[in-house]
């Protein structure tokens, strides 16, 4: 069982415990608020309630170097930095930190975080994308410009063939998957005679820009 250590529980990491607890994993929860520690006694594996920066308090929990370690001390730049620092001293392979602004990710970065999130800039891209192409409803990006897209098809798309639609040459996008809202059944890497119905949705690759296009 995988198992993460999430410290801090503002409302970014009390969901974050949270959900990785319903979904399975073994889940040690850190803050040193006691009401914070109550609340999330039922959704975790064990709550503790102390200072995550206290280095020895981290060592005896045990904190492996294959557990996944969650970070999240919102505007606390220091408690962020010592409590990263004192991960990557226990040789954690995993550590994940939120931050505010891309100034304090670029300081988590150089002092050992993995991965490190602004969950403002996040949801602003999504909602932004959003409202210039309705039809997308997530992305995840690979690199620099290309991304998978998860996208409702226009009405212009729909009792057409992938062949009719010709995605490739006329938006530069290729569709790897078809996705069925109602049942949840997933066809992988669809055929060009595949026809595209009303309730799926589209998981396409390609670039941002081609892709946001498509009304």
């Amino acid at each position: 069982m995988k198992r993460a250590v999430v410290i801090g529980l503002g409302i970014f990491g009390y969901h974050i415990a949270r959900t990785l607890f319903e979904n399975g994993f073994e889940v040690v929860a850190i803050d040193k608020n006691k009401e914070i520690i109550q609340k999330i006694r039922d959704y975790s594996t064990k709550a503790v309630l102390a200072d995550g920066t206290d280095q020895d308090i981290m060592n005896e929990i045990g904190i492996g170097e294959n557990d996944i370690a969650i970070i999240s001390f919102g505007e606390d730049l220091a408690a962020a930095t010592l409590i990263t620092l004192h991960l990557k001293q226990m040789k954690v392979k995993n550590i994940i930190v939120k931050a505010p602004n891309e100034d304090h990710k670029l300081i988590l970065e150089k002092v050992g975080a993995t991965d490190v999130i602004i969950p403002e800039m996040d949801v602003a891209k999504k909602l932004a994308k959003s409202l210039i192409s309705p039809n997308v409803m997530d992305y995840i990006p690979l690199s620099e410009d290309y991304m998978i897209f998860e996208m409702a098809p226009p009405n212009s798309f729909l009792g057409k063939t992938l062949a009719e639609l010709q995605l490739r040459n006329k938006h530069n996008i290729e569709v790897i998957a078809v996705r069925d809202v109602i049942s949840g059944k997933v066809h992988m890497v669809p055929q060009a005679g595949f026809v595209v119905k009303d309730g799926e949705v589209l998981v396409v690759i390609g670039k941002e820009g081609d892709i946001l296009k498509i009304q």
